[in-house]
């Protein structure tokens, strides 16, 4: 979990950390997680002008004629009105409060000579809409001494459902607009008598907005990481089709338009069909919160262990369904943070991919420390019967059993979780939801390294009694034994497949520190008066020290030999 948040992901829910590492599929939201929500007007479809492309920093273009600017200067007017955003002190974006939409139309109409908060308070609002996904536009009916006037911003198929006359030529500029990547947003207003759902007929197209929301520099990064590593993303959007495609090639999502399926296409379908559809889909296109919903509910039935971003209060359904549910840190709501098993602090999607990675070193770090507390005890439980079916009395009291379990091995595998990620555990596929943590791999080397240190420590124990030691120095010699048998093995347990001598000690000087500190222990407890009387335990001479640790070391080719066998077999 320090590990996550130190790379940006909170983690509310523990068993997230092992989930996140073996997500198939992460749904996510285009906006603010892939793209930088950082919304800029870059061009303008205007009837009777046409196309106007706009400066880098959203603003009117040198040489623009006088029907363009006053065409532009009446879109602008009217976006600003029909907005519930304002710009920060000064009147610049640091500050701003909204809709990034909204922001993106107040700072261009700023540049446009139109001050904001000057045009809103001269035309007195009498009713307002806010936009909802569902409804994909937003209202205000503003009062002046001409009378009402209805103003509205939206998606450009609703908008034009409005309009009188939107004309061929809007639909295929709002096309070609959303062909280039842009975010298309409609502007219209008209004179009405009241704000009644009637309001919405007859209005006059004021103009198309081409908005940018460029993708964060390391996107298409963090998307190839995730298609190295078996990861399908699947990108949830409300924009149009197009603009939906276009942000998708750039990231290597999609290709084609039979990748992407729309909120009308899941609309029509159920059952099986729509499972076949979300199958297909690599783009979903303007989407509906319940439809996001739908989508997760689907890749799951397909056996998909699903991750899900979001921020929005309608995003809670989607990410309490999902696997693992991802919200959004800075821009999420509070409803969305509490549905979620994860938290992004800097709502990046390539910490979502760095947490993927924490998550997958995390549940190999477990299976390490299982698989050298299940050994060291195999060995415990072989030896013990080995000796009850020799007829030999016990090799080891209660209380050095518990010393040897509890103090020196309490220490070694505690270490061992310490462990930094192997190379390319991005390059691997997921595992499956389903897979048990004691596979083949780590039963044959469970088995072979308790067999091994089982049945030297009891040759060892047996011999000693054999040549007239003494039971109690018999003891004492096989604790010695058995503690260097668990300081050999952790570090055979720090990889699976590679070798002891490929795996750095640098990477783990928890661990080092961890069987110095075991031995230095067991030393001091041999040296302690009354400790060493309780335990049953007195120092070695170095000689007999040196053969015991030679014993012990034997563990390290034998797990070798298995794991050249395991690299060839794979």
């Amino acid at each position: 979990v320090s590990r996550m948040a130190a790379r940006n992901v909170i983690v509310r829910v523990l068993a997230a950390v092992e989930g996140l590492g073996a997500c198939t599929v992460i749904a996510t939201d285009k906006t603010g997680t892939l793209t930088r929500n950082e919304l800029t007007l870059r061009r303008l479809w205007l009837p009777g002008v046409g196309t106007v492309e706009l400066d880098d920093d959203g603003g009117w273009p040198k040489g623009a004629t006088i029907a363009g600017r006053s065409a532009g200067w009446a879109l602008a007017r009217a976006a600003v009105l029909c907005s519930e955003a304002s710009l920060g002190p000064g009147g610049g974006r640091e500050g701003a409060v909204g809709d990034t939409v909204d922001i993106a139309f107040l700072a261009f109409a700023r540049r446009l000579g139109i001050e904001p908060a000057s045009l809103a308070a001269s035309h007195r609002e009498a009713h307002a809409i806010a936009y909802e996904p569902v409804r994909r536009f937003a209202a205000s009916f503003r009062q002046d001494p001409e009378g009402l006037e209805v103003l509205v911003k939206g998606a450009a198929e609703t908008i034009f459902a409005m309009c009188r006359t939107p004309g061929e030529e809007a639909v295929i500029a709002a096309s070609k607009l959303a062909a280039g990547g842009l975010r298309v947003l409609a502007v219209a207003a008209g004179r009405v008598d009241d704000a009644s759902a009637t309001a919405f007929r007859d209005l006059r197209l004021l103009g198309l907005a081409g908005i940018i929301d460029p993708l964060r520099p390391e996107a298409a990064d963090a998307v190839k990481r995730c298609h190295e590593a078996g990861i399908g993303v699947r990108m949830i959007t409300g924009d149009h089709p197009l603009t939906a495609l276009a942000i998708a090639r750039e990231l290597d999502l999609a290709r084609t338009p039979d990748d992407v399926v729309t909120g009308s296409d899941l609309a029509r379908l159920e059952g099986a069909a729509l499972d076949a559809a979300v199958a297909r889909g690599r783009v979903f296109a303007r989407i509906e919160p319940l439809q996001k919903l739908a989508i997760v509910e689907s890749l799951r039935r397909q056996g998909h262990l699903v991750a899900v971003t979001g921020d929005g209060v309608n995003d809670a359904p989607a990410l309490k369904a999902a696997d693992i549910g991802v919200a959004m840190g800075r821009g999420g709501t509070d409803v969305a943070r509490d549905a979620a098993d994860i938290v992004l602090a800097d709502d990046h999607f390539a910490s979502i991919v760095a947490g993927i990675e924490e998550g997958r070193v995390a549940r190999d770090n477990v299976r390490k420390v299982i698989a050298l507390v299940i050994a060291t005890g195999a060995a415990e439980i072989m030896l013990f019967l080995l000796a009850v079916a020799a007829g030999l009395p016990p090799p080891l009291t209660a209380v050095q059993l518990l010393w040897l379990n509890l103090v020196t091995n309490g220490i070694q595998d505690v270490a061992l979780a310490f462990e930094k990620g192997e190379p390319g555990v991005l390059a691997r596929p997921p595992r499956p939801p389903a897979e048990a943590i004691f596979d083949r791999v780590m039963i044959e080397q469970v088995v072979l390294a308790g067999l091994w240190m089982g049945a030297i420590g009891f040759g060892a124990y047996a011999l000693s009694l054999h040549l007239g030691f003494a039971h109690v120095a018999a003891q004492n010699a096989l604790l010695w034994l058995l503690i260097s048998f668990e300081n050999a093995h952790c570090f055979n347990c720090r990889s699976e497949r590679r070798s002891v001598l490929a795996v750095p000690l640098a990477n783990n000087r928890f661990l080092v520190l961890g069987v110095i500190g075991a031995q230095a222990v067991h030393v001091a407890a041999m040296m302690t008066p009354g400790l060493n009387t309780l335990l049953g335990i007195a120092p070695l001479p170095l000689a007999e020290w040196l053969l015991l640790a030679t014993l012990a070391a034997t563990l390290v080719p034998a797990l070798e030999v298995y794991k050249m066998r395991l690299r060839r077999r794979s």
